[in-house]
């Protein structure tokens, strides 16, 4: 019995050794294994990395490559493209509709105008003043303002002491050499013949410098008797010329000091016209340059007869005088004008109706040109538009510059054309 349970505790105890060595060395091969499992995951970790910092590199690489090439593409791209201009088409039928009317560009010499405010003066050469020699009174007034007047007409009636004193002197004067001549020489001695016939031509050449006319000194000596003759001091000045008046700024009964103006006449014939130029125009107008005065509408003709060379101080303006012609008598001094002086180019210039320029979105001026290797046939033709600078203004036609001469340009329907780019897209201006 005892042997028995000897055997049994013998093989338990066995077999309990065996499982325990077993496990161990199961354990000792997992923990082996798993070694391995972790040196071989770190070591695949280690070539992950490596692959992957040397494919960061070569993608670096590439895209460097890339980029180089293709800043190396763009820039041969940019070296060598070149905007082409827009370009429309417009069939004839088009061009028929539109009234598109295509010339050639040449130069030529074109009459233009330069304006100028002005004024309607009297003619000074033709004008006259009135005014007494000497201190007087006005007794009465034989015309007004306006009045047409003829040479030799009475003006103004006047009373002067000075007069008075100078009309009996003369005739005293007058008596003395009626009586000398009647008696000779001979008779009175060349002394007193002389001191008559110089005290005659003084005293008569005194009235008239005091303004009396040939006719009025002539009364004085023409009256049968002292009562029935002129009232000494009174005389009246009379018209040298024809002419209208102009003013008469004076009233009967006031006492007017001598040279002061009472009455200006002016012939209406020919009127001058002063223009204004601003001072710092280097515009030279010769004489005789041609103008025209536009007055309220009305159109005259004139001439340059005068330019000063000073400036004036009122109106810091330098002064260019026209003579005009007022035959009919529809201009008046103090009438406001605008003078347009008329020249023409020295050489000729391109120009092109205002028609034909179009104003485009960034504010330059363009014109249409004709192209010459585009669609030209009888069914169509292309166009482009070209910039333009603008120049003189010649009276509906426009310098332009910028443009060769020769060019096929669209002189009218030019708005037509611009649409039709509009329309395509296109940038007038080829931004």
């Amino acid at each position: 019995m005892n042997s028995i349970v000897k055997i049994i505790v013998a093989g338990a105890l066995l077999s309990y050794l065996g499982t325990g060595v077993a496990s161990e060395q199961q354990h000792s091969e997992e923990s082996h294994n798993h070694d391995k499992t972790v040196v071989g995951t770190k070591e695949n970790k280690g070539a992950h990395e490596e692959d992957s910092h040397e494919d960061e590199e070569h993608e670096g690489h590439e895209e460097e490559h890339e980029g180089h090439e293709d800043d190396e593409h763009t820039g041969h791209e940019d070296e060598g493209h070149e905007e082409k201009p827009a370009v429309v088409t417009i069939s004839s039928i088009q061009a028929k509709l539109a009234n598109i009317t295509v010339e050639r560009l040449n130069a030529r010499s074109m009459d233009y105008q330069i304006y100028s405010p002005g004024e309607i003066k009297a003619n000074g050469y033709t004008s006259y003043i009135v005014s007494p020699r000497v201190d007087s009174v006005v007794l009465r007034r034989h015309v007004a303002l306006g009045d047409h007047v003829e040479e030799g007409q009475f003006l103004v009636t006047l009373f002067s002491e000075r007069v008075a004193e100078a009309q009996g002197a003369f005739l005293i004067a007058n008596a003395e050499w009626k009586r000398v001549k009647l008696l000779g020489r001979k008779a009175v001695g060349g002394k007193r013949f002389l001191s008559a016939g110089t005290g005659y031509k003084a005293s008569y050449s005194r009235l008239l410098a005091y303004g009396l006319s040939i006719e009025a000194v002539s009364s004085l000596v023409a009256a049968p008797d002292e009562e029935s003759g002129p009232l000494l001091g009174e005389y009246t000045l009379v018209a040298n010329s024809r002419g209208v008046v102009l003013s008469d700024d004076f009233h009967q009964g006031q006492r007017v000091a001598s040279g002061d103006l009472i009455i200006e006449l002016a012939q209406e014939d020919e009127l001058w016209v002063e223009a204004r130029l601003a001072p710092n125009t280097s515009m030279q107008i010769p004489l005789g340059t041609k103008a025209q005065i536009d007055v309220g509408g009305d159109v005259f003709d004139a001439r340059v007869v005068q330019a000063a060379h000073t400036i004036d101080p009122k109106t810091r303006t330098r002064i260019v005088r026209l003579l005009v012609n007022n035959k009919y008598d529809q201009l008046h001094p103090g009438q406001f004008a605008d003078v347009y002086f008329s020249f023409k180019t020295v050489k000729p210039v391109l120009v092109v109706p205002e028609s034909a320029l179009m104003r485009g979105a960034d504010g330059d001026w363009t014109v249409f040109v004709e192209e010459v290797g585009g669609v030209k046939n009888a069914e169509a033709d292309s166009f482009s538009a070209k910039e333009v600078e603008l120049g003189r203004v010649f009276d509906g036609w426009r310098e332009i510059s910028g443009i060769e001469p020769g060019s096929r340009i669209v002189m009218k329907g030019a708005f037509f054309v611009a649409s039709e780019i509009a329309k395509g897209g296109f940038d007038p201006h080829n931004h």
